[in-house]
């Protein structure tokens, strides 16, 4: 299979927590919760030699602070051609955070990235999926090209807004789009909600399907896309922490034959697809009108 941006796409992306996630957004150090995230290099390995079986390019989003612990992890990644994107400092929900805390978390992933990677991502995608009102202007003002972390289409890019007006008395109101492309994302095409249990920092979490449910999920999504809408991107989100896992993996590889079989499908890094889509076009609201 080779890679490129027209017809179905298939972007395989990875958040590399680390133990991050248990630290920063679950706010625990507990040594056996925090051991979670020590799965990871054990995970990107096996990912890592997979995608390199399939010919796969992908995209790392990466806190700061894990980019920092795991260095060589990372090289081997930018080795392979792979992108890395931005992902936090210590995985910190934004939403969360003072707009000057925002702002040293995003200057600090920058710095630590640049430290061990030498670039500067142009991607970011936020700790939960959870922007603030905030995130997508200062985004804008430190030079991102693309977000990934919303969810307001399926295959489809869109342009990030703000000022977006949500009021119980007088409705939703779109607010001002901006110049920076949306690679929406969804919670079933994610592996964390359906593998992992979590029972900590007030989330219930129950976790532990069979990796039947997800293949069945995905393969779905990837059916519809070829099938009927037959041009966009299908971004999967993974964690290697999570996906890393025997059975797991077997799965992914079932996946990636799958996707395989299908000779119109491409598989694509979100940069290069975000900057493909954006060609021609200027920032603009959605378009409403009903499309058969």
């Amino acid at each position: 299979m080779t890679t490129g941006l027209s017809g179905p796409n298939v972007a395989i992306t990875f958040d590399v927590d680390g133990p991050s996630n248990w630290i920063g957004t679950l706010g625990s150090s507990l040594p056996s919760v925090v051991s979670r995230g020590e799965f990871e290099p054990i995970g990107i390995r096996r990912v890592l030699d997979l995608l390199t079986e399939f010919g796969v390019p992908a995209t790392f989003f990466i806190p700061g602070s894990t980019a920092l612990l795991y260095p060589r992890l990372v090289e081997a990644m930018i080795a392979r051609g792979d992108e890395i994107g931005h992902h936090g400092w210590v995985h910190e929900n934004p939403s969360r955070l003072t707009e000057a805390k925002e702002r040293e978390v995003l200057e600090r992933g920058l710095e630590a990235i640049d430290r061990v990677a030498h670039i500067k991502p142009v991607g970011y995608r936020s700790p939960g999926w959870d922007n603030s009102h905030r995130t997508v202007e200062l985004l804008v003002e430190y030079g991102f090209e693309y977000d990934s972390s919303m969810m307001g289409n399926d295959f489809e890019p869109y342009w990030c807004r703000t000022g977006d007006t949500a009021s119980i008395d007088e409705g939703f109101e779109f607010g001002r789009p901006l110049p920076l492309v949306e690679m929406p994302v969804a919670w079933h095409l994610d592996d964390f909600p359906q593998f992992e249990p979590v029972t900590i920092a007030g989330l219930s979490m129950l976790g532990l399907r069979t990796p039947a449910t997800a293949f069945e999920i995905w393969c779905g999504e990837l059916d519809y896309l070829c099938d009927r809408v037959k041009n966009g991107v299908m971004i999967l989100t993974l964690h290697p922490q999570v996906i890393g896992r025997g059975h797991r993996m077997t799965m992914l590889h079932k996946f990636l034959e799958y996707v395989t079989s299908k000779s119109t499908v491409r598989f694509t890094r979100c940069a290069d697809y975000a900057r493909r889509w954006r060609t021609g076009r200027k920032p603009s609201l959605p378009d409403l009108g009903y499309r058969s």
